[in-house]
């Protein structure tokens, strides 16, 4: 028995535009709710949210049963850390901070088996294999693993068109605010320039036939980075959302001084 076919992987390569959320809540539980909205993908967050490898699996066995794809961000690129993420059942993963095609290589190879990568054996007894039960765990994984690589600086940005040709990366994500910060324009992701740098990126990553994703809360910029051709599209965050609408309800009843 093979691995289940990654649906995402799929769509995406097909060029369908999907839209997702970022799961920052570090908990199953609002996992599973974020599970029931309807999103095509949600993005469990391990770089900015407190999360560790016990608390992403448990969210991760939250979602898989849904509609929803998962999609995991390790908090970097460390080896040990994908493998840890593959075998736990990810099949998708958004690895934020590349800044060279060097870094984008050893970073795909640390998701592929041997020969084609260094992962290491295990998965026989971890959700991935279904504990042993995908007796064709390790011919067929590599095919059904999504990376995506997130470029959020000026270097990533000069390397980007390199990384463009890489067989294996499926797609390239960009991240305004630490571009933002890293331009010179902390806080401001809005800024012309760095809203122009984040839309050529995203030409250019379609160009190349890859995915370009991007995360945005502001309706308008969205819809640019849409007719930019960014198809893994990020349109909110739960905590964000979360806090906005306890806030607006607490506004609504208690006056302020």
């Amino acid at each position: 028995m093979p691995v289940p076919e990654n649906t995402l992987k799929r769509r995406l390569a097909s060029g369908e535009v999907l839209y997702g959320a970022w799961l920052g809540m570090a908990d199953a539980y609002a996992a599973e709710m974020a599970a029931t909205a309807g999103f095509d993908w949600l993005l469990i967050d391990g770089e900015h949210a407190p999360n560790d490898i016990r608390s992403l699996s448990e969210q991760l066995a939250a979602v898989l049963p849904s509609p929803s794809a998962a999609v995991v961000r390790p908090v970097h690129d460390d080896p040990a850390l994908i493998k840890q993420l593959l075998d736990i059942g990810a099949q998708s993963l958004l690895v934020p901070m590349v800044e060279s095609a060097d870094q984008a290589r050893a970073i795909l190879r640390a998701t592929r088996y041997a020969p084609a990568g260094i992962r290491g054996v295990g998965a026989s007894l971890a959700r991935a294999s279904r504990f042993g039960l995908v007796a064709d765990y390790i011919a067929t994984a590599n095919d059904q693993i999504c990376l995506i690589l997130q470029v959020e600086s000026r270097a990533g940005m000069a390397s980007l068109d390199e990384m463009l040709t890489i067989d294996g990366v499926d797609g390239v994500f960009i991240g305004p605010s630490d571009l933002a910060a890293d331009m010179g324009h902390p806080g401001n992701a809005g800024h012309p320039a760095v809203r122009d740098a984040v839309l050529g990126a995203i030409s250019r990553i379609r160009a190349a036939g890859k995915t370009a994703g991007v995360l945005a809360t502001d309706s308008a910029f969205i819809d640019d980075c849409l007719a930019a051709g960014a198809n893994f599209v990020g349109v909110g965050i739960d905590v964000l959302m979360y806090v906005g609408a306890l806030r607006n309800l607490a506004a609504k009843y208690i006056p302020k001084d």
